[in-house]
Order: C-alpha cells, then structure tokens, then sequence
C-alpha cells in the first residue's frame, strides 16, 4: 500500500512541475482583441495580465466618454474570454483533455 502511496505522490509531483510549465508558458502568450472595428485594441497575456490598451484617435476626438468607456469594456471582457480558452486548450493537452476542477475557473 505505501509503495502505490510513493508512486501516487510522485505522479502528483510530475503534474505540479507540469502545470508550473504551463502556467510559465501562458505569461509568455499573447491574446490581442479590438473592439468598435479596432478603435480600442487590448492586448494580455495568458495569464490575464492586460499589457496594453490603444484608443484610436478619431474616438478620443469624438469626446463621447459613454461610448470610449463601453468599447473598453467590451474588450477587457473579450480578452479575458479569450485568455480563458487559451488556458483551457493548454490545460486540456496537460491532462489528456480531463477537466479538473479548480486549476482554471
């Protein structure tokens, strides 16, 4: 019983190196959105960190603060949906596609 205990506990190990690996690889990718047919473009990485926001000029000329403020939104909730799927499809190769709870929302 100890023995399969040793060989539970290093498969255990294994999977914790691997999702370091994942979780390294994932702040390296890049996930870009726009929104308003490219007047607010969002770039993150994979591990949700929002590295830049352009706004068009001609918007921020427009002085239409509703509208800046909605596109903005827009695509901070596109780029964290699409960080979501990247860190599904990287998580999914980790684990042969079995989904376990708790390592990505």
């Amino acid at each position: 019983m100890f023995k399969d205990f040793g060989s539970i506990f290093k498969q255990a190990q294994q999977m914790q190196t691997k999702l370091a690996e994942v979780q390294e690889n994932l702040a390296l990718k890049r996930v870009e959105v726009s929104t308003g047919g490219g007047m607010v473009k969002m770039t993150a990485n994979g591990v949700s960190e929002i590295l830049s926001v352009e706004i068009d000029e001609e918007l921020i000329n427009m002085k239409d603060k509703e509208v800046l403020e909605d596109l903005i939104v827009g695509a901070a909730n596109e780029v964290h949906r699409k960080v979501k799927e990247l860190a599904q499809e990287e998580m999914s190769a980790l684990t042969g596609g079995i989904k376990i709870p708790g390592l990505f929302p």
